[in-house]
């Protein structure tokens, strides 16, 4: 029966004995996995000529000899002869060394797993019977693929000492829960404490184990429950004691999401913090509603702006001259003062306006008009937060629609 056994190599040699691509790959993934390398072929492929420039592996450019074993914690050998993996097979086992025998799995005493790596879990694949190369790597392929969606919790179950702490700001993307990146779930999947926002995917809560810990700390317009530095004094707290703290965003942290702010308060305090980029609602939003923020003869520019600060000199500008398109994050609340803003400032009145509200879920509703006519029908309408606006030549009605097909004159016929 064969088991499988996680074998640290870092440091420790090991031999590879062939020059060919399987023990190119081989030598690359012991090279990775911290692994010094002696490497015994009287001729290498263009793969393993690459790997020369490592200091952690040595050629050695003949036949193999027995003593080439010495001092060896693991031996491969990929010669593509049978006979010359046997005779290492041997001298292997006689000398008490497990060895990978990749003419013959079974006769080797150890066998190389078809491995998937998330964050720090590793998992590997291997037959206990006879091999079947092609069975463990499609076992393999779908233990992946789980792994990928972050549907297996992946918390550490042994209480982490305080310095293991450490923070995630993830960035969910605009509201679907299928946009959210496959490394943003895999920080969830490795949670205990999630830190979230009222905005992006916060249907992916519910999907959390039950005991993974939700702070929320969301902010409604006008109302934040929860102040910037409190948020960031529970992230610094939290990892402090050991916990793997997400910081879920909508959105892209470092768009209008004062991901910034909380990177410098932990590095400030000295916790470890990773960011995890997200699709940002200022280009997937208007995308799920089927505009395009640059098209090739009407914008190839955009501006995006925080609608509480207001028109900056640059969106003045891109709406009186029409250079750009202009994505306003944060805007619903300040419409009417936007509107007054960009028409003074010089804005077409007849300049396209679309409202997405909720974009990418299954509430999605977009409203247009003029600009000097949008305050007024999203009134109407009951446009709400959350939302992006769209202003420019880019969120007219109809800018995707194919054009009216011409009928055919009569000296013309049509192609069949």
């Amino acid at each position: 029966m064969t088991t499988l056994l996680g074998i640290d190599l870092t440091d420790r040699r090991v031999l590879v004995v062939g020059g060919g691509p399987v023990a190119a790959r081989r030598a690359a993934q012991l090279l990775r996995n911290g692994a010094r390398v002696t490497l015994v072929a009287p001729d290498v492929c263009e793969d393993l000529v690459v790997l020369l420039d490592d200091d952690r592996l040595e050629w050695r450019a003949r036949e193999v000899r027995e003593e080439d074993l010495d001092g060896t914690w693991l031996v491969h050998t990929a010669t593509g002869s049978r006979d010359s993996d046997a005779a290492v097979a041997r001298w292997a086992h006689d000398r008490r060394i497990w060895c990978v025998d990749a003419a013959d799995a079974e006769r080797g005493s150890a066998r190389t797993p078809a491995l998937t790596v998330s964050g720090d879990v590793v998992v590997g694949v291997v037959s206990a019977a006879a091999p079947d190369p092609g069975r463990t790597v499609a076992v393999r392929d779908a233990l992946a693929e789980v792994l990928r969606t972050g549907a297996v919790d992946l918390r550490r179950r042994r209480r982490a000492a305080p310095h293991a702490g450490r923070v995630v700001l993830v960035g969910g993307g605009p509201g679907a829960v299928d946009l959210v990146t496959l490394r943003g779930r895999r920080a969830l999947a490795e949670a205990d404490v999630v830190v979230a926002d009222r905005l992006g995917p916060t249907d992916v809560l519910a999907e959390l184990a039950a005991d993974v810990e939700v702070i929320d700390v969301g902010k409604t317009p006008g109302h934040h429950a929860v102040p910037q530095h409190e948020i960031n004094r529970i992230l610094v707290e939290r990892a402090q004691r050991g916990q793997v703290v997400v910081r879920l965003k909508g959105g892209d942290p470092f768009v209008f999401g004062r991901g910034g702010e909380e990177v410098a308060a932990c590095r400030a305090a000295g916790v470890p913090v990773e960011v995890v980029p997200g699709v940002s609602s200022a280009f997937a939003v208007p995308s799920a509603a089927g505009i395009p923020v640059t098209h090739r003869g009407t914008t190839a520019a955009c501006h995006v702006i925080n609608g509480h600060a207001g028109l900056d000199a640059a969106a003045r500008a891109v709406l009186r001259d029409g250079s750009a398109t202009l994505v306003v994050l944060m805007g619903v609340s300040v419409l009417s003062g936007l509107v007054d803003d960009a028409l003074a400032g010089g804005a077409d009145p007849g300049t396209p306006v679309a409202i997405i509200e909720e974009g990418t879920t299954v509430r999605q509703r977009v409203t247009r008009d003029r600009l000097d006519a949008i305050v007024a029908r999203a009134g109407a309408v009951g446009v709400a937060a959350p939302a992006v606006i769209v202003m420019g030549e880019v969120a007219a009605p109809g800018l995707l629609d194919p054009p009216p097909r011409r009928a055919a004159g009569p000296d013309e016929t049509m192609g069949t």
